[in-house]
């Protein structure tokens, strides 16, 4: 068995395909109408395609549940976050803020009001430590991560 993507039912597919394209730089590669996949990884179904095929009243389906979210990285954490701040429309879940290992990361909505997670590519958290003047093991004691880990991110990103 593989799994093969996420499937997320929507109400309007060209709004769904704009916002998972324009703002999260996602390509469509399959477009079928009531069903297009976006970059081999997540599908999007329309409401009522989805609801026939899972043989449901639209009053039991729930949109905008909060507790699953799709998870993406950024290395540009502050490009991102410019580009966020001027997409209309949006809804946070909440505001960015830095986790205490010191990934800095931002919930908001989709049009469905499927919750999307953006992180800092953990990566970019380990060289900004770097670069702070902090030492691998001094990065790896704040990040609450093996110091091995560190040394991995830093071997991919130099």
């Amino acid at each position: 068995m593989n799994y093969q993507c996420t499937l997320l039912a929507v109400r309007d597919m060209e709004r769904s395909k704009r916002f998972y394209c324009d703002l999260l730089g996602m390509t469509v590669t399959a477009d079928f109408g009531a069903n297009v996949t976006l970059s081999d990884r997540i599908a999007l179904q329309t409401f009522d395609t989805w609801k026939s095929f899972i043989q449901r009243e639209e009053n039991s389906i729930t949109l905008g549940h909060n507790s699953t979210e799709l998870y993406f990285e950024e290395s540009n954490m502050d490009g991102f976050l410019a580009r966020l701040a001027e997409t209309p429309g949006i809804e946070y879940v909440h505001t960015p803020q830095e986790h205490a290992w010191g990934q800095r990361v931002v919930r908001f909505y989709d049009p469905d009001r499927h919750i999307i997670e953006v992180g800092e590519n953990m990566g970019m958290v380990v060289k900004r430590f770097l670069n702070s003047g902090l030492s691998a093991e001094q990065t790896a004691k704040r990040m609450d991560v093996p110091v091995e880990y560190v040394q991995s991110c830093v071997e991919g990103l130099f």
